[in-house]
């Protein structure tokens, strides 16, 4: 279990990079509305990996192999929308002055990729830890925090975009291509 609690550190300790890195600037930004999400969505993160591993079971081969593969696949989908946004991707709920709706690439089936991204690190972290309480603490927490980032984020985008946001969203769907 050793090595998945640095590998946790390290997740955390890019998260923590990009928040410092990736933060709106005054000067730049048109529209911002957090309403706090940002510190829930990190407390909820943070809370739910440290009660993940005080419930965690000795390591299982079957959830490791079974984790490895959701936590890479995440860290890629989130890195992939990350880039793909590039100058306008910001960790806090805000529009720069310059963006434009984004419709394709990996946005084109969903919305919210980074955030799908996300949450699969978070169940293949859950998964590893070998215990359903773990997974409970860890997941359900986080996927509460980032329902309400997105709600946040989705009034934000209508508000800013309009018609061309409500067209998009209705061919797209949030955090899973084909189901929600």
């Amino acid at each position: 279990m050793r090595p998945f609690i640095y590998l946790s550190f390290a997740y955390a300790f890019s998260e923590f990079a990009l928040m410092l890195i990736k933060r709106s600037k005054d000067d730049s930004v048109k529209a911002r509305n957090d309403r706090g999400s940002l510190i829930f969505l990190w407390l909820t993160i943070t809370g739910g990996f440290v009660g993940g591993f005080i419930l965690s079971n000795p390591p299982n081969q079957f959830w490791l192999g079974f984790g490895i593969p959701f936590i890479i696949g995440g860290l890629v989908i989130r890195w992939i929308a990350i880039l793909q946004l590039g100058s306008s991707f910001t960790v806090d709920v805000a529009i720069n002055k310059a963006s434009t709706l984004k419709t394709n690439g990996i946005y084109e089936r969903i919305r919210h990729p980074s955030y799908s991204g996300m949450l699969l690190v978070i169940v293949g972290f859950a998964s590893t830890m070998n215990s359903i309480y773990s997974f409970l603490v860890l997941v359900v927490p986080v996927f509460v925090a980032v329902i309400y980032r997105v709600r946040i984020e989705e009034s934000l985008l209508k508000k800013e975009f309009g018609d061309s946001y409500s067209r998009y969203s209705n061919n797209t769907k949030k955090l899973i291509p084909g189901i929600y």
